[in-house]
């Protein structure tokens, strides 16, 4: 992907761009990207509690969050994910799966969050008409994904709401398919990830989840449309709610340390449906990649020197799935 992003564009007009890109509005733009993560802290206070419904601690979760978006910028695969459950079970009373469900819950509010704020932008006035991503029209496919992530919310609120007839099932198929002592772990983990849901049982812990979903990529949209005016890009702000819908969903799918080229083709692609220029569009893509990736990366350095974690343990824990 980094390669189709940097075919037949010119360096040094790269370059010439990042080199005259307003350097406080680069500086707000890094501070507000930066603030993400101790919303997405509060925020998973919210979705992961203890087995009696107790509220953990803000400092475990903040350095398993800091570790996790840090292992994802270094890790291939979204290894970060994984990372982040392992740590989070490890400073807090909670099992590998139930954090790791926790997050799966994360990702199903983003979509669902990203999705509403991505349809604002293809209705304002200023979306480019007949706008197509791979042949097929941007609205089609946002339409087709909100319905895709709204059944996944559909049944995960089933599951929270009545986890018995579920369990049952899992244990029926895992052990008619599996050996003895996979089907205990399979359903131990199945155990775990409906306790990680339990936050679709209580109304207003779901509503705090929705208000601070909306909150982080509300604030995350500033950042991007922060960097456009760095850059002196003429387009709406609006636009900047459809590039990090685009940027998330490109980034979904586990892919190289830091999404290094999936990211910079996402951020193309949007930005040529308004019209800038391939070479400022890259410039623009590589400059925000760059500066934004510094802080949470040294953030996260930082909290596994404080929990005296290695880089390898968290690799070796990604590629295992579960500890």
């Amino acid at each position: 992907m980094l390669v189709w992003v940097l075919y037949k564009i010119d360096p040094r007009k790269v370059w010439t761009y990042a080199e005259h890109a307003n350097g406080w509005l680069l500086v707000v733009t890094v501070v507000l990207a930066t603030l993400t993560f101790p919303v997405r802290t509060i925020r998973w206070r919210l979705i992961l509690r203890g087995a009696k419904g107790e509220r953990f601690p803000i400092t475990p979760l903040w350095h398993a969050t800091t570790i996790g978006f840090m292992a994802n910028n270094l890790l291939p695969a979204r290894a970060g994910e994984v990372a982040r459950a392992y740590v989070a079970s490890g400073q807090l009373p909670v099992r590998f799966t139930t954090a790791l469900g926790s997050i799966a819950v994360e990702r199903v509010f983003d979509a669902l969050v990203m999705l509403a704020l991505m349809a604002v932008a293809i209705a304002a006035p200023s979306f480019p008409a007949h706008a197509q991503v791979g042949g097929r029209s941007l609205s089609t496919i946002a339409a087709s994904t909100a319905v895709l992530f709204g059944a996944f919310l559909l049944v995960a609120l089933l599951i929270a709401n009545r986890p018995t007839p579920w369990l049952v099932l899992v244990e029926r198929i895992a052990r008619r398919v599996l050996p003895v002592r996979a089907a205990d772990r399979v359903l131990h983990a199945s155990d775990g990830i409906v306790e990680g849901l339990a936050v679709l049982k209580s109304p207003a812990r779901f509503a705090g989840v929705v208000f601070w979903s909306l909150v982080l990529w509300i604030t995350n949209a500033a950042a991007f449309a922060i960097c456009f005016r760095a850059f002196g890009l003429a387009v709406p702000l609006e636009a900047a709610l459809l590039l990090q819908g685009i940027i998330g969903f490109g980034v979904a799918v586990p892919s190289t340390p830091s999404f290094l080229g999936i990211f910079e083709a996402a951020t193309l692609v949007t930005l040529q449906l308004y019209g800038v220029e391939s070479s400022l569009a890259v410039s623009y893509a590589l400059t925000y990649h760059l500066t934004t990736f510094l802080p949470i990366t040294l953030l996260g350095l930082w909290s596994l020197t404080r929990l005296h974690i290695r880089l390898r343990e968290l690799s070796t824990a990604a590629k295992a799935g579960t500890v």
